[in-house]
């Protein structure tokens, strides 16, 4: 009898967790936090601006490119899968808009930003920073 409690008791417990990791994987992934560049040069926060996204620069290392604290792309994305975005991206101080895809992994974020017509394209990974 001990065996067969023990037993059932091993199955409930992997029933229960089957149905909590499933429940998990259902949730659509999302861009939105605090990300930091793979190269380590910049952070930024992703969060709602009206019916967009809007990825906002917090902190930059190396501000010799042009990049600053504060600069900010409007995103304007479609959801393509769980886990897939595409849309636009406009960058307010250059004034152009950009083709981006991003990729949300877990604990990770890929961005495919791309110009002349999907033409040029940079991927860059990104990790939480928070």
């Amino acid at each position: 009898m001990p065996g067969t409690v023990t037993r059932c008791a091993t199955a409930l417990a992997m029933l229960v967790a089957h149905a909590l990791g499933s429940a998990a994987s259902a949730i659509a992934a999302d861009p939105e936090g605090i990300w930091m560049r793979d190269d380590g040069n910049a952070r930024v926060r992703i969060a709602p601006c009206g019916d967009k996204l809007c990825a906002t620069n917090l902190w930059i290392r190396d501000t010799s490119k042009g990049e600053e604290v504060g600069d900010r792309l409007v995103m304007k994305l479609t959801r393509e899968s769980e886990t897939e975005f595409s849309g636009t991206a406009y960058d307010l101080k250059r004034e152009r808009t950009y083709s981006i895809d991003i990729i949300v992994g877990q604990g990770a974020l890929t961005t495919r930003g791309c110009i002349l017509g999907r033409l040029l394209c940079r991927d860059v990974n990104w990790t939480p920073a928070e």
